[in-house]
């Protein structure tokens, strides 16, 4: 037990480092000006995601590759007795306190390489706000019940049909026996018809961990990190997998 809740930590680090790296990384270069990718627009940041998930969850098949808070606690809430991948740990709350730390430290270090990667064109980027849109997500309009209720429904159309996914190949839940490419495709779906609004974080880990990688590291002109508007991200997507796991016990016979 203690072996497999150190693999899933590491396991959860490494894909969601990953997600974020490369995630963070098309936003980067399509945000930052002088990069070969600038003005590519929402439709390559979508697919850049999209694509940044599928590669995360190959790297994290060790445990389940979550990859996401909102994701471990729907199926929590859905009443699974284990995460699956791999590692195969019950779920209890040290497993959960373990998951929820990897995702949050991956996508922190994610966003830190981030940064490294793209040093000099953060140097010379004249607008802080395009800066922090690299780290973090922003609403187009801001409103912050409205914002909230965005994240809310894309986050549960992610976790639920990601349940259905897991209900369809393996009866113990979780991700492992999904596969990801169907993952990624349902990532590129959400950004494409729900992440207009918010930019689409759909996972707290994600937006949170990368937003304080950019409240501390030395970015020049960096400006503020939007604390005001942070909250959203977190309290959205976690409110939605919640849902999402409890919808699951009403729709999917078992999970």
């Amino acid at each position: 037990m203690v072996d497999n809740i150190g693999l899933v930590f590491l396991s959860e680090v490494l894909g969601t480092g990953m997600l974020t790296l490369l995630g963070c990384g098309v936003v980067a270069n399509v945000a930052l000006t002088k990069n070969k990718g600038f003005g590519g627009g929402f439709l390559m940041v979508t697919f850049g995601w999209a694509f940044a998930v599928f590669a995360g969850v190959l790297v994290a098949y060790n445990s389940a590759a979550h990859l996401n808070p909102a994701v471990t606690l729907g199926l929590v809430a859905s009443g699974a007795e284990s995460f699956g991948g791999a590692a195969d740990v019950p779920v209890n709350f040290l497993s959960v306190l373990v998951y929820l730390a990897g995702e949050f430290l991956g996508a922190f270090l994610g966003a830190v390489v981030v940064w490294l990667a793209y040093k000099q064109h953060y140097d010379q980027e004249p607008e802080p706000a395009n800066k922090l849109g690299t780290f973090s997500t922003g609403p187009a309009i801001r409103s912050y019940g409205w914002n909230l209720v965005t994240e809310v429904i894309g986050t549960f159309v992610l976790v639920f049909v990601i349940l259905t996914f897991g209900h369809q190949t393996d009866t113990a839940g979780g991700l492992g026996a999904v596969g990801a490419l169907p993952v990624a495709l349902l990532v590129l779906v959400i950004g494409v018809s729900l992440g207009g609004p918010t930019g689409y974080a759909i996972n707290p880990a994600r937006d949170l961990g990368p937003r304080i990688a950019h409240f501390v590291l030395p970015i020049k002109g960096k400006g503020s990190s939007d604390w005001a508007y942070s909250w959203v991200p977190v309290v959205g997507p976690v409110v939605g997998g919640l849902l999402a796991g409890w919808a699951s016990l009403i729709w999917l016979p078992t999970i």
